[in-house]
C-alpha cells in the first residue's frame, strides 16, 4: 500500500471518528461561499436581466442621432450633451434606407403620490418625455388605457403609478420642476417590466414635453430611427453619417442598448456587487481565523496519536498529507454545499427585492460556470491555505512525544513573536502617518492599515495573557471561583485564546470602521451646514444622486416677496467646460447667495457679474492659474462658447460650489432649469414658527417641497449615511456569525481536551451551575478580548481612512468617534461571546463524572 493511500485512509477514519470536531470549519466555509456565490448568481442575473429589458425595449430602434460632444464635471459618470434640433427628423426621413424617425424628447418629471408625497428620486433618476406614437420606436409599451394626445394627458409606467397608488383616469402633479396638472390616462411597460428598476417615466405629447422640458421648442434629446426592410443598423449609419450636421452623430440601436446596459452596470451594478464582494472577502478572512484555530487545536490534541504513528513507521509526510486530506473533505464538501446555499441566497434575494421596492427581473437565475468555479476555489483554497501551517506541525511530531504528558502552551509569548511584532506595529505607524500627514497618498495609508492589521494578529499572543488578567481581574470579585478558573482557562494557551479571538476582532473592526467612517462623514456634513449655511430654512426636494426634479426656480423669487422673508435665494446647477475641463456651475443671485451662505473672504465684487463676470473659489482660482480681472472661455452644453471675466474669489466652496454665475448669464445656455436649495432667511423680529408656516405655504403650490430647518437640514444630507450603515450592519452580522461559530467550535475542542480535569472539578464538588458560568465566563473572556482589540483597530483604521478621504479630495473632513454606537458595539462583541459558550457549555454539565475522570 503507497503512503499517500495510507494517508488517505488514516485521515477518512479520524473523520469518521470525529466528525463533531470539524462542523465549525464546515460551516465557516459553507457561509462564506454561500455569501460569495450568490453574490456572483445575483450580479449575473440582475446583468443578463437589463440586457434583456434594454434589448427588448431597443428591438425596433436601429439608430440613434444625437449630439457627438458631452461635457461631463468631476465626480460625475454620465455627462451632459447639447440637444439636437427637431428639424432633423425631415432630413432623416428623407435619408435611403430608413423608414421612420421621431423626435426623442427627455427631461426630469418627477410625479406626486395619492397621498402627496414624490415618488421615486432616491437614487434613480425620474424621467419625463414626449410619448413616442410609432410604437417600434417607443421604448415604453402601452399596457392599459391609451396614449396622451390632448395637453395635460400623460401615460406613466405601471411600477410608478403602483408606488404612489395612482390609476388610470387620476389627476396629480408632475413636477418638472414647475408644477404642472396632469391627468393619467394610460400605463405603460418597459422591455416587459412594470419599470427599469426603480426609474420612473411619464409621457407627454410632444407638445408639452416641449413646454415643460425644454429651454425653447424644436430641440429634443435625440432622434430614434428605424431602418427599411433589407438596411442593416450599420448600414443605416452609414446612410446617415454624411447628411449629420457638424457635431451630430448616428450610432446603431444595439451601441445604444449597450450604452444603457453599461450604464447601469457601471452607476449600480458594478457597485453593488464589488459592495457584496468586499463583505464576502471579510467573511471569508473571518473563515480562516476559524479554520486554522480549529485544525490547529485538532493536531495539539492529536500529538500523541500523531507521535504513535510516527514510532510505527509512518514518515513525516504521511502524517502532513493525512491532515491536509481531512482539509481537503471539509473543503470539499462545505464548498459543494457553499454552491447550493448561494444558489439559493440568490434565488431568496430575487423573491425579497420587490418586497423593498426594487423590482427584480423576472426570469430563471443566471448560473455561470464562473460563479460557481470561483467560490469552490476560494472555499477549497481558503480551507487548505488555513490547514497548511498545522499539517507541517503535525508532520514534525516527534515519535517521544507519545510518552509525554500535554503542556500549557507558552508559544505565543515568545520574545521572537513580541519583538516581530512590534516591529511590524512600528512599520504600518510610519507608513500611516507618511500616507495621511506628511506626503499625502491613499496607497501609503492602505499598506499602513494592513500592515496595522498584521501587527495585531501577530501581537494578539503576546498581548493576550496582558489582556486576559486585566478583563478577568473583576471576575474574581463578582463571580468566586467559576470566575476565577475561567480566566486561568483562557490564559492557558496564549496563541489559541488569541487565534480564536482574532475571528471576532476582524468583524468588531470592520464594523467600527464603518461606524467611525460613518460618524465622521454626518460630522462633516454637519460642520459644513453650521459653517456655510447662513439661513434659517432651507426648502430641498428629495432625492439622492440623479433622483428627483428639483425645484422650481420661480420658487425662491415667490418666497421672497413675503413679508416675513429678508432674503431667499435659489441655487441652481450648470455644466459647462472652462478652458476644456468640465465643471460644475452654481447659477444664483451673488449678492443673495452671500447672505444666506458663509463664503468667507471675498475679494473682488458680487454685485458686478452681470452676464459676463464670474465668482470661483481661490483653491480653484489657483488650479486654473486664474486671478481677479482675468478671463475665461467657458463652452455650454449648446456648443456656444463665451469669455468671462473672474470678478470675484471667495473662499469657502461647500454649498456654493466652485463657480458661481448669474441666472442672467446661465439663461441663453440652459437646459430644463431647476435649482438643488432655496436658502431662506427672515427678518428681524420674525419667530422660526411663523416664517416656516409662511415658506411652507408657498412652498405647497410648487409641488410641496421639503421646507427644513438647518438642523433638520444638516440631519437629512446625512440621512444616506444612517441607510448605508444599516446595510454594513447587516452584512457583517454574517462575519460575526462566522466568529461565533468559531468561539464555540474553539470552546468545545479546548472542553474535550480536558474531559478528565473537567470530571476531577465535579469530583471535588464543582455543580453543574458552576462548570456552565466557568465555561461561559471563558467564551465572554475570549470575546472580550477580541472584541476590544478590534474596537482599536476600528477606531484607527477608520482615522485612517478619514485622514485619507481628506487628502484625496478638496472637501475637509471631520473625524469623529461615536461613544454611543461604539460602546452598542461592544455590547453586541460581549453578548456574541456569552451566546457562542452556551451550547459548549451545557455540554460540559452533561459529562457523566466517572467516565470524565477515567478518560485519559
Amino acid at each position: 500500500m503507497s503512503s499517500t493511500s495510507a494517508a488517505l485512509r488514516i485521515s477518512l477514519s479520524s473523520l469518521r471518528a470525529h466528525k463533531r470536531r470539524f462542523a465549525g470549519t464546515f460551516f465557516a466555509v459553507f457561509l462564506g461561499v454561500a455569501f460569495l456565490t450568490g453574490t456572483l448568481v445575483m450580479g449575473d442575473t440582475l446583468r443578463a436581466s437589463f440586457d434583456t429589458m434594454f434589448g427588448n425595449a431597443a428591438s425596433g430602434t436601429d439608430a440613434v442621432v444625437r449630439s457627438a460632444d458631452t461635457i461631463t464635471a468631476p465626480g460625475e459618470r454620465q455627462g451632459v450633451r447639447r440637444p439636437v434640433d427637431t428639424s432633423l427628423v425631415a432630413t432623416v426621413e428623407k435619408t435611403p434606407g430608413v423608414a421612420a424617425a421621431a423626435a426623442d424628447i427627455q427631461g426630469a418629471g418627477q410625479l406626486v403620490g395619492s397621498d402627496g408625497e414624490p415618488i421615486g428620486g432616491q437614487g434613480p433618476p425620474t424621467l419625463a418625455g414626449n410619448w413616442i406614437d410609432d410604437p417600434k420606436l417607443n421604448p415604453y409599451r402601452l399596457a392599459e388605457g391609451r396614449a396622451a394626445s390632448k395637453p395635460g394627458e400623460v401615460v406613466v409606467n405601471r411600477g410608478a403609478a403602483e408606488a404612489g397608488d395612482l390609476k388610470i383616469g387620476d389627476t396629480t402633479t408632475l413636477r418638472t420642476p414647475d408644477p404642472v396638472r396632469v391627468k393619467i390616462v394610460g400605463l405603460a411597460t418597459f422591455g416587459g417590466e412594470d419599470g427599469m428598476g426603480q426609474v420612473t417615466f411619464t409621457g407627454m405629447t410632444q407638445a408639452d414635453a416641449e413646454k415643460y422640458l425644454t429651454p425653447k421648442p424644436g430641440e429634443a434629446a435625440s432622434i430614434l430611427v428605424r431602418a427599411g426592410p433589407g438596411t442593416s443598423q450599420r448600414e443605416l449609419v452609414d446612410a446617415l453619417t454624411p447628411v449629420l450636421p457638424e457635431g451630430v452623430e448616428a450610432i446603431t440601436g444595439q451601441e445604444s442598448a449597450q450604452e444603457n446596459t453599461d450604464m447601469i452596470s457601471g452607476q449600480f451594478l458594478t457597485l453593488f456587487t464589488t459592495f457584496l464582494l468586499v463583505f464576502s472577502g471579510v467573511a471569508l478572512l473571518v473563515a480562516t481565523f476559524s479554520i486554522h484555530n480549529t485544525f490547529a487545536i485538532v493536531v495539539a490534541q492529536r500529538t500523541r496519536e500523531n507521535a504513535l504513528l510516527r514510532a510505527l513507521g509512518a514518515a513525516r509526510r504521511q502524517v502532513t498529507v493525512a491532515t491536509l486530506a481531512e482539509a481537503t473533505v471539509v473543503a470539499v464538501v462545505a464548498s459543494a454545499a457553499g454552491l447550493a446555499g448561494g444558489i439559493g441566497i440568490a434565488a431568496g434575494l430575487q423573491a425579497l427585492f420587490p418586497a423593498i421596492g426594487f423590482p427584480f427581473p423576472d426570469g430563471s437565475l443566471v448560473i455561470s460556470g464562473w460563479s460557481m468555479l470561483l467560490p469552490l476555489a476560494v472555499g477549497i483554497v481558503v480551507c487548505l491555505g488555513s490547514a497548511v501551517l498545522p499539517a507541517v506541525r503535525a508532520g514534525r511530531t516527534a515519535p517521544l512525544a507519545a510518552l509525554r504528558e500535554s503542556a500549557v502552551d507558552h508559544s505565543g509569548t515568545s520574545r521572537a513573536r513580541a519583538v516581530a511584532g512590534t516591529g511590524i506595529a512600528l512599520a504600518a505607524v510610519a507608513l500611516t502617518l507618511t500616507g495621511v500627514l506628511a506626503s499625502p497618498s491613499v496607497w501609503l495609508a492602505g499598506a499602513g492599515a494592513v500592515l496595522a492589521l498584521a501587527a495585531f494578529v501577530v501581537l494578539g499572543p503576546v498581548a493576550s495573557s496582558t489582556a486576559v488578567r486585566i478583563l478577568g481581574g473583576p471576575l474574581d470579585r463578582l463571580r468566586g471561583v467559576p470566575g476565577r478558573l475561567a480566566r486561568r482557562n483562557a490564559l492557558r494557551s496564549p496563541k489559541r485564546t488569541a487565534a480564536t479571538a482574532s475571528a471576532l476582532m476582524i468583524g468588531v473592526a470592520v464594523v467600527s470602521l464603518f461606524t467611525v467612517f460613518g460618524a465622521s462623514l454626518k460630522a462633516t456634513m454637519d460642520q459644513t451646514v453650521s459653517r456655510s449655511f447662513a439661513g434659517d430654512v432651507a426648502v430641498t426636494a428629495p432625492s439622492f444622486g440623479a433622483g428627483g426634479s428639483g425645484l422650481s426656480p420661480k420658487l425662491a423669487p415667490a418666497i421672497a416677496r413675503q413679508p416675513q422673508v429678508d432674503t431667499a435665494v435659489g441655487l441652481g446647477r450648470g455644466v459647462a467646460e472652462v478652458d476644456g475641463q468640465g465643471r460644475a456651475l452654481t447659477v444664483s443671485d451673488p449678492v443673495a447667495l452671500g447672505k444666506v451662505l458663509d463664503l468667507g473672504t471675498v475679494r473682488g465684487s458680487l454685485d458686478g457679474l452681470g452676464t459676463d463676470g464670474i465668482a470661483i473659489t481661490e483653491k480653484e482660482a489657483e488650479k486654473q492659474h486664474l486671478g481677479l480681472g482675468d478671463r475665461a472661455e467657458l463652452t455650454f452644453t449648446d456648443g456656444k462658447k463665451q469669455t468671462f471675466t473672474v470678478r470675484a474669489l471667495y473662499g469657502q466652496s461647500e454649498l456654493a460650489g466652485d463657480y458661481v454665475i448669474t441666472r442672467q448669464a446661465w439663461a441663453p445656455h440652459r437646459g430644463q432649469d431647476s435649482d438643488t436649495l432655496v436658502a431662506v432667511s427672515f427678518k428681524d423680529g420674525v419667530s422660526k414658527a411663523e416664517g416656516t408656516a409662511a415658506v411652507k405655504k408657498v412652498a405647497a403650490e410648487y409641488g410641496n417641497p421639503e421646507v427644513q430647518t438647518r438642523d433638520e437640514y444638516a440631519q437629512s444630507s446625512a440621512g444616506g449615511i444612517d441607510m448605508m450603515l444599516t446595510l454594513v450592519y447587516a452584512l457583517l452580522a454574517l462575519a460575526v456569525l462566522i466568529a461565533l461559530l468559531g468561539i464555540a467550535n474553539t470552546l468545545t475542542l479546548a472542553l474535550h481536551e480536558r474531559t478528565r480535569e473537567l470530571g476531577l472539578l465535579r469530583a471535588v464538588g464543582q455543580t453543574r451551575a458552576q462548570l456552565r458560568a466557568m465555561v461561559r465566563w471563558e467564551s465572554v473572556l475570549v470575546a472580550a478580548f477580541g472584541t476590544m482589540g478590534g474596537l482599536a483597530l476600528g477606531g484607527f483604521l477608520g482615522w485612517v481612512l478619514v485622514e485619507a478621504s481628506d487628502g484625496a479630495s478638496d472637501s475637509t473632513f471631520a473625524f469623529a468617534m461615536p461613544p454611543l454606537q461604539l460602546a452598542i458595539v461592544a455590547l453586541v462583541g460581549l453578548g456574541a461571546g456569552a451566546l457562542a459558550g452556551l451550547r459548549p457549555a451545557r455540554r460540559a454539565a452533561r459529562l457523566d463524572v466517572l467516565r470524565a475522570v477515567a478518560t485519559q
